[in-house]
């Protein structure tokens, strides 16, 4: 499939979730087993054969695109979630958001230091969730290989931010604007 084939299988909905939004839903790419299978295998193509221990996925989209993904590649999945939401003892990192701040955490034991991670989700926009999970996987000693998104929206900047970051990024699609 071509970048142009992926984002005909992704929903826009306009002035959502406020006016001026062109919200990217990727829910009909899911729903689509052709696209949904091209997407994840060429998440996946750049890795084949790379020693990647753990798929890191964070909440929710990217439970989903990184579960299939760590199947993929035969490497353990690790949720990344929003405070509050894991049983087991955590490790946080706090977050920059549009209009705020939030906190995302994994177990403490879900990687060991010198694992080589793999970041999954559905979108990179501003990049303050993405900049926050590398940062959080880093803490305790994760080595981020790269960071993988089926949409990028490069005018609000995100994926720089993550190269900044000496971590390459890998997206299927790009949608100019937000």
């Amino acid at each position: 499939m071509t970048p142009d084939d992926f984002a005909a299988a992704i929903r826009t909905i306009p002035d959502y979730p406020k006016p001026g939004i062109l919200f990217r839903d990727i829910t009909t790419l899911l729903g689509n087993p052709r696209a949904f299978r091209r997407a994840v295998d060429e998440l996946v193509q750049p890795f084949a054969g790379a020693k990647i221990d753990k798929v890191a996925g964070i909440e929710a989209r990217g439970f989903i695109l990184g579960g299939a993904v760590a199947h993929q590649l035969s490497a353990g999945f690790v949720p990344i979630r929003k405070k509050g939401k894991l049983p087991h003892q955590t490790v946080r990192m706090a977050y920059v958001l549009e209009y705020g701040q939030d906190e995302m955490e994994m177990h403490v034991d879900a990687l060991a230091p010198g694992e080589r991670v793999l970041l999954v989700d559905d979108l990179i926009a501003t990049g303050g969730t993405a900049v926050g999970a590398v940062k959080l996987l880093r803490s305790i000693g994760a080595v981020v290989e790269a960071a993988c998104f089926i949409v990028d929206l490069p005018d609000l900047g995100g994926a720089d931010k993550i190269r900044a970051m000496d971590v390459p990024v890998r997206t299927l699609v790009a949608f100019a604007g937000h």
